[in-house]
């Protein structure tokens, strides 16, 4: 690519075949990438929004309005279109929902951000204004939000209804907030949750009804051996990280037998080292066994003649949920075991949930803190969908449990702050002002959309919307998309964490920054022509050398020249 003249001759500084984009033109081509991520997410924001059928190459179908994942599942390869991706997973990652909103702010800034540079605004002083706007929003919603105490279920089952609201039914939504609720709240540790503590088993089956709180957990997995009991009342259960069988004789180890005898005195030697396992077992005083590794088939015949019940294979993640769920402790050799490693619970039962589907439950433990819901529903897409909507629930609830504070749902938090902002840009001034403003109206996006995807006027709802905000009292009503008309959220009980809008605000207001401070882009054209061929006749002369047994001398170590 000729990038300067010199003496009329251009002088080539790219590889052949690469491309660039400068100043105003790259800064269009990335707003525009931006753009067009966002609207293809818009449509889903709100309890009204619509779904999203996603099909991969191998034709499965994925049906979802969770703005994460259908990010996730598109193969997007613009450069800029992909930092607006990572919009949408920092803000699952930090706050569990939100992702929707996070990604159509970000759209929205870039779009009012080209209408400044159309009006030669430098993207430096809009990047300065978009920075002290957000953190001017983000004090502003600190002094919106309202203290929660983890005792206050009620609150924290709204919480979880609000972050399914649009991908489950009411009731169904209510019954699934219990059920996150109850497990956020045994798994909490010091005023801290990991909802990895939380396990989600799915099975088609009976209906979404049939869904519940397993405390403890529940293992899609089956007895090592036929031979072993279905059930075992008053479990004393070994977590074992180290394989239950013979140790494996190496790949280069040869082993000559020359007389039967011989033969019969190896086998013994390895029944020897499986009956070892089983009295250690045994001197444990376990009754129920979880290994990581494998289980030698002869080995889990000797576990089950003598009433142990035991499962192979394990993950590490449900060995860890196991350790935390029954109190064990996961050892590595077996000759080490305690009474004091052993975990404890009321039942280990091999259970039939659903036609030939089989699931182990692990039920009873003292103080669990790692719990299952298992979830049901009629068909694999309906139960996927349960999954994301219920991950949803755990997310919010486990960040009000941790940070304690809630704003007003259906957009009340957005009209407030751009109404906020808009007086705040009048003590900026500068052309800084413009870029505040700017912020201001793009915030005007989320409730325009959650009216847009009802069926509503946007225009008349923003207007009452604004009306009541600049009234007394006025800055928690939001939209009710079910009737139209602005109401107060906290008392609706539509409300959301804290973290989940400062997220919101932070990482699009972030991105955007970044895209428009791009105002280069070089993408490499790859390998040239002349490289490909210099690269095929170097491996046709490396090839040539081979064949005439250049290969190290090998011809002197009584080899043959490799012939192809």
């Amino acid at each position: 690519m000729a990038n300067q003249q010199a003496g009329g001759q251009p002088v080539y500084i790219l590889r052949e075949g690469s491309t660039r984009s400068r100043g105003r033109e790259a800064q269009e081509f990335n707003i525009m990438a931006a753009m067009a991520v966002a609207e293809a997410v818009r449509s889903t924001l709100g309890p009204r929004g619509m779904d999203k059928m996603l099909v991969d190459p191998t034709g499965n179908v994925t049906v979802t309005n969770d703005g994460a994942t259908i990010l996730r599942e598109v193969d997007i390869e613009h450069p800029a279109a992909k930092m607006i991706v990572e919009v949408a997973k920092t803000q699952d990652d930090e706050a569990g929902d939100g992702t929707t909103t996070a990604v159509v702010f970000a759209g929205e800034l870039l779009k009012k951000a080209s209408e400044l540079i159309d009006q030669e605004i430098h993207p430096t002083v809009i990047a300065a204004g978009y920075r002290a706007a957000a953190e001017k929003a983000k004090a502003i919603l600190g002094a919106m939000a309202v203290p929660v105490k983890k005792t206050d279920k009620e609150n924290l089952r709204e919480i979880a209804v609000t972050a399914m609201t649009g991908k489950v039914g009411e009731g169904i939504g209510k019954m699934l907030a219990a059920l996150a609720v109850d497990a956020v709240l045994a798994v909490e540790e010091n005023g801290k949750v990991d909802t990895d503590n939380v396990k989600v088993e799915k099975k088609v089956g009976p209906g979404i009804r049939a869904s519940e709180l397993i405390k403890g957990i529940v293992l899609d997995k089956k007895r090592a051996s036929e031979g072993m009991p279905k059930a075992v009342e008053d479990a004393k259960i070994l977590l074992v990280n180290v394989p239950m069988e013979v140790r494996k004789i190496g790949a280069d180890t040869s082993i000559k037998i020359r007389h039967p005898t011989q033969m019969k005195s190896f086998l013994d030697q390895e029944d020897e080292q499986l009956r070892r396992k089983l009295a250690a077992v045994q001197k444990s005083g376990a009754n129920v066994v979880f290994c990581q590794k494998n289980i030698e088939d002869l080995l889990a015949n000797y576990l089950g003649k003598e009433g142990i019940f035991a499962i192979k294979s394990v993950s590490e993640g449900d060995m860890n949920k196991l350790a935390k769920a029954t109190g064990g402790r996961i050892v590595t050799k077996l000759e080490e075991i305690t009474p004091k490693d052993l975990g404890h619970a009321s039942l280990v039962e091999e259970r039939r949930v659903t036609g030939e589907d089989t699931l182990t439950f692990v039920e009873g433990c003292k103080n669990p803190k790692a719990m299952t819901i298992l979830l049901r529903g009629g068909t694999n897409t309906v139960v996927d969908e349960l999954q994301r909507a219920l991950h949803d629930a755990l997310r919010v609830v486990g960040v009000v449990v941790e940070d304690g504070k809630i704003v007003p749902g259906g957009a009340a938090p957005e009209v407030e702050l751009s109404l906020r902002l808009r007086s705040f840009a009048s003590t900026v001034g500068g052309r800084e002002q413009m870029a505040v403003e700017a912020f201001a109206n793009a915030l005007d996006v989320i409730p325009r959309t959650l009216a847009e995807n009802a069926g509503l006027d946007p225009i008349d709802m923003l207007v009452a919307l604004r009306n009541k905000h600049e009234g007394k009292d006025g800055k928690n009503f939001g939209l009710n998309v079910y009737t139209g008309k602005p109401v107060d959220m906290l008392k609706a009980g539509v409300i959301e964490p804290l973290r989940v809008k400062t997220q919101a605000i932070s990482s699009a207001a972030e991105a955007a920054v970044m895209v428009l401070r791009i105002d280069d882009v070089i993408a490499s054209g790859g390998f040239s022509e002349k490289e490909v061929a210099e690269a095929k006749a170097a491996a046709q002369q490396s090839l040539a050398h081979m064949r005439g047994g250049g290969m190290g001398g090998m011809g002197g170590m009584g080899m043959p020249p490799m012939g192809m």
